[in-house]
């Protein structure tokens, strides 16, 4: 596993494409699983804060009991449109709560306004990351592992 930070060091040229995918929008689909194991998908927002990539949820969302039950997830960017300009992001990972009052604190401190209620809030721990690109009649796919360089493929 590891942090943004961690993979903004591995993957220098990969990981400001992939950020930029997730700040070009507000909402975007994360992908958890249900307690039979079925796949749930739900909006969420982002935040980077410090080394890590953050989610946040309203307390009790299922979103967030699937997180603590089972904690792999995947999050999809928003791609905006049909022609996928700056390309289609996802991340997928494990899930980690933060339950720490300190870890609370400097989340709120970090966002740009207060959660409005109780909520909980995770880092996103990352095993995989993918940016797919559409360049003429070419679909590039670039894809990082922890630990691993960066793989880049073509299909035409």
């Amino acid at each position: 596993m590891a942090t943004w930070q961690d993979f903004e060091h591995e993957a220098p040229d990969l990981a400001p494409a992939v950020r930029a995918r997730f700040e070009a929008n507000k909402h975007h689909v994360l992908a958890t699983l249900r307690k039979d194991g079925s796949p749930r998908v739900s909006g969420i927002e982002v935040d980077f804060i410090g080394a890590d990539l953050m989610i946040g949820s309203m307390d009790g969302a299922v979103k967030a009991l699937d997180l603590r039950r089972d904690a792999r997830f995947a999050l999809h960017s928003n791609p905006s449109d049909e022609t996928l300009a700056g390309g289609d992001a996802k991340v997928s990972g494990r899930a980690v709560e933060l339950t720490d009052a300190a870890d609370r604190a400097a989340y709120e401190a970090e966002l740009p306004e207060p959660p409005p209620g109780p909520y909980q809030a995770f880092r996103l721990e990352l095993e995989q990351v993918v940016l797919t690109t559409v360049e003429g009649d070419a679909v590039r796919i670039t894809s990082w592992h922890p630990g691993e360089p960066v793989r880049r493929f073509e299909r035409r």
